[in-house]
């Protein structure tokens, strides 16, 4: 995988320009970009590349509600348009699928109210979602497009239909990514041999060999907010937390271009090969964080209920992972305010495969001493200031 799994030699110390902290989606887009860019870069990992959290099962690429607009979703809305040329760079270069479409997605309305604000969203989307000629919609319908995909019964005053959405294979993705490495010329790879200590320019791995950088970016999901944390003084609060979540895969001879669904924080996703992804949870409390329990056998049968072409589709794999979820929510990048040469790329939580593209090239942005064009609530810098505020 990419160039010299074992850089580090006899002497137990190597180094590299740019230190990349996790091979994760935010981790392997930084490596890819960086490739561009021709940085002489390390990415390590402490197992393989694109597993945990981004080893998972949804893929779903959701937007947020057109109203209310601001930075943020300006933000999210432009990362998730630019995502489709990503992807099809990103599969020209390899071969690989990314198991991506922009397939929509059915919000169901069980509720009269509900309708009222959604025709109120749609009207936002029509003023907000433009990107160049291309206009994405938040259609309002009176019923279900397709009963048998999505119980009719389930939105009693109708559905809506997001154009803007999409979704995407974690798996796939991730194979797509690391395949693009594979032939790097600037890059090289050490798995299964995480970073355990940073110390000013050099960083510690588990097998006690040193790597020395003039940049480290911190990728490596929940494992980063310890990480980011050790560099200063004791904060009131973590950085960060990890978030469980469950989910589950069933096999259902579906339409790939059927949109995804969702309600209550219920996915359902339709993916190639005959299967449609179920999920999530999202538990911040937890005594088995990569063991299944009742609460995913409840989101499955939540699905069946919603969705009657999953009445009997068996279940093929269930998964469970922990998220990287910030003190501030956002994602969390930039430079460390007190060690400038350390950058931090994590905290994407459940929008990861849909911001991870942009938010590579804003950290890479800061690393040339270019100003990053990311909301100010996203920056490092920003969080450190809320987990150092008083409890």
């Amino acid at each position: 995988m990419g160039k010299a799994d074992n850089p580090a030699g006899a002497s137990g110390q190597s180094s590299a320009d740019l230190l990349i902290i996790g091979g994760g989606v935010m981790g392997l887009w930084a490596a890819v970009k960086a490739e561009r860019l021709g940085i002489d870069t390390l990415l390590v990992d402490a197992g393989g590349l694109g597993q945990g959290a981004s080893h998972g099962l949804i893929g779903a690429l959701m937007s947020h509600l057109p109203d209310k607009w601001s930075d943020k979703k300006q933000f999210q809305f432009d990362a998730l348009v630019a995502l489709e040329d990503e992807v099809a760079r990103l599969e020209g270069e390899t071969g690989v699928s990314c198991g991506y479409r922009r397939c929509g997605r059915l919000i169901p309305l069980p509720k009269p109210h509900l309708a009222d604000i959604a025709r109120g969203h749609s009207q936002d989307a029509e003023s907000r979602w433009l990107a160049g000629d291309r206009k994405f919609h938040w259609h309002v319908m009176e019923e279900t497009p397709n009963p048998e995909w999505l119980n009719a019964s389930i939105g009693e005053a109708g559905v809506v239909l997001d154009t803007l959405a999409g979704r995407a294979s974690p798996r796939r993705f991730g194979s797509a990514l690391a395949a693009a490495l594979k032939q790097a010329k600037h890059v090289r790879i050490i798995e299964n041999n995480g970073v355990v200590r940073l110390n000013g320019r050099e960083a510690v791995l588990a097998d006690g060999s040193i790597i020395a950088f003039g940049h480290a970016i911190v990728a490596n999901g929940y494992q980063a907010f310890p990480l980011l944390e050790s560099l200063g003084s004791p904060m009131p609060r973590p950085l960060g937390m990890p978030v469980k979540g469950q989910s589950a895969l069933l096999k259902a001879d579906v339409d790939i271009d059927l949109p995804v669904i969702f309600l209550k924080g219920l996915y359902v996703v339709p993916h190639e090969g005959g299967t449609v992804a179920i999920g999530s949870t999202s538990e911040e409390e937890f005594d088995a964080p990569f063991a299944t329990d009742e609460k995913l056998e409840a989101l499955i049968e939540r699905a069946r209920k919603m969705s009657p072409m999953l009445a009997d589709a068996p279940v093929v794999e269930r998964w469970a992972g922990l998220r990287p979820k910030a003190i501030d929510r956002d994602p969390m990048i930039g430079r460390h305010p007190d060690h400038p040469h350390i950058l931090a790329l994590a905290g994407g939580f459940k929008v990861s495969f849909g911001l991870a593209h942009k938010l590579a090239d804003a950290v890479l942005d800061a690393l040339a001493g270019r100003s990053m064009a990311v909301p100010p609530s996203f920056l490092l810098e920003n969080h450190l200031t809320v987990a150092r505020a008083s409890v």
